[in-house]
């Protein structure tokens, strides 16, 4: 692994992966424990016509904030599949919207990367 300097106050993801294959563990929402592995699949030449970050693909949803972690989110899942399930309308209030677990569009993640500094975790 590279010798990085972790005293710096923003990190990108270039800075702790640098060789395809690397892969670092992110944990996200200590309280609820979301572990994601990151893995550099490919390093491709710059576009110039692009603008980065950028993503080029994906699958599924991302889980709602404050679900209960991985054990909550599938129990949150089996609910929302059995609307006579006792917490069924519990669930779709606490919600607030429809919620789909298999919706993904890569569009919409593109512009929240355009409008937002998701390119840079700070610490």
């Amino acid at each position: 692994m590279n010798d990085i300097d972790y005293r710096k106050k923003k990190l990108r993801i270039r800075d702790l992966l640098t060789f395809e294959k690397e892969k670092i563990i992110y944990e996200y929402d200590f309280g609820d424990s979301w572990q994601h592995e990151i893995i550099l699949q490919k390093i491709l030449p710059p576009d110039n016509t692009k603008e980065y970050p950028i993503c080029v693909s994906g699958k599924r949803n991302c889980p709602p904030e404050d679900c209960g972690g991985v054990w909550g989110y599938a129990e949150m899942l089996e609910i929302l599949s059995q609307p006579d399930y006792e917490d069924y309308h519990d669930t779709l209030e606490w919600l607030g919207e429809e919620f789909n677990p298999e919706y993904f569009n890569k569009d919409e993640i593109n512009e929240l990367l355009r409008t937002k500094n998701y390119g840079c975790l700070e610490f």
